[in-house]
């Protein structure tokens, strides 16, 4: 097969020791060798995102965790906040569910501010706050530990649900120092995993809620989940088994890096690629909300964007076009995982190249 490697927004690279972890011969979920391996990755997940609260691995993509905030944590009402197309998902999954939304939305480009945030809870109670961590449409990355503050001090009682879709391992998010209550992950974004399993944080007191609410549903029922991780350090439904070895031989990777290392790389490619950016054409999203895993870029030069994408798959590399409302207006360069500065300098050197950008 012929290798493109990634730059969007997810899936991104995985590298091949972990793709070989996906060649282990499967075992029983129902075994003791499965329960070890639980173990052994709740483990590594706690002492990378150094936090005591509940960890939990589940077959399923983000958006199935999305739902499972959803069912779980709230009872009737939420406050859904919209910065593009998945803070929009979020908000829809709220609805498909039966509850009562209310919706707090800026322009695509820009964040929430804490005021904005404010007057909302000023106006109404909630139970929950949905937020995105990182928008992956826009390239804007929301002013969590200022938003969360906000919540805390107008309406302590609200929990704060948090997307961090595209953000956990690739940007800084202090868990208990901010007081967030779930926070959500896939693990084809940042983690540089293939993708099919998805990564939740929750804390004692959302967990305490999740026990009041009633019909949290079946196969996302996280006090049942829980349950099966206590009792015997495995999951109520068949998992991915064979996605929990690579996790595992992946999770040894980032703990030799260091997960501050890692948000350092994370943050040295966004500031290459958003330089990069604002010198050749124009970015998206606000200058004092830029995403330290994905940047969209404004096609101020009007190119066609389907094209540059064709040509720079001929030359191995492939970038997405903008999401759906943006599409031919931006494009987007994922720059998260396992990837380098050499990397996605090699990336830019060859779009250069594509649209005669040096000569």
């Amino acid at each position: 097969m012929h290798r493109i490697k990634l730059f969007i927004p997810g899936p991104t690279e995985v590298r091949e020791d972990v793709l070989e972890a996906l060649s282990h011969p499967v075992i029983g979920h129902r075994t003791r060798d499965f329960s070890d391996l639980v173990d052994r990755v709740i483990t590594k997940l706690r002492d990378l995102l150094q936090t005591s609260y509940r960890i939990q691995v589940v077959t399923a993509s983000g958006s199935g965790l999305m739902e499972a905030a959803i069912r779980n944590f709230v009872e009737r009402k939420v406050l859904a906040t919209v910065i593009g197309a998945f803070g929009e998902r979020w908000y829809r999954i709220a609805k498909a569910n039966g509850k009562e939304v209310d919706r707090l939305e800026v322009p695509w480009g820009q964040a929430i501010t804490p005021d904005l945030l404010e007057d909302a809870l000023k106006k109404d109670h909630y139970e929950a706050v949905l937020i995105t961590h990182n928008e992956t449409s826009t390239g804007v990355m929301n002013p969590l530990k200022e938003l969360a503050e906000v919540v805390h001090a107008i309406s302590p009682d609200t929990l704060i649900l948090v997307d961090a879709v595209s953000s956990m391992m690739g940007a800084p998010i202090d868990f208990e120092g901010w007081g967030l209550d779930y926070v959500l992950a896939g693990v084809q974004k940042a983690f540089a995993l293939p993708p099919g399993l998805a990564v939740g944080v929750i804390s004692d007191r959302a967990f305490e809620k999740a026990r009041t609410v009633a019909h949290r549903g079946y196969y996302f029922d996280l006090v049942e989940i829980q349950k099966y991780l206590d009792e015997r350090s495995q999951t109520p439904t068949t998992p991915a088994v064979n996605l929990y070895y690579a996790l595992d031989r992946q999770l040894d990777r980032m703990l030799e890096e260091g997960l501050e290392a890692r948000w350092a790389r994370h943050h040295a490619m966004a500031e290459l690629v958003q330089k990069w950016g604002t010198t050749y054409f124009d970015l998206f999203a606000e200058r004092d909300h830029r995403s330290w895993t994905v940047t969209t870029i404004s096609n101020t030069r009007e190119i066609s964007v389907a094209w540059l994408i064709e040509e720079l798959k001929k030359r191995g590399f492939l970038i997405s076009n903008g999401y759906g409302q943006l599409k031919e207006k931006t494009f987007r360069i994922g720059h998260m995982g396992d990837l380098t500065p050499e990397d996605v300098q090699e990336l830019l050197i060859n779009i250069e190249a594509i649209l005669g950008l040096n000569g």
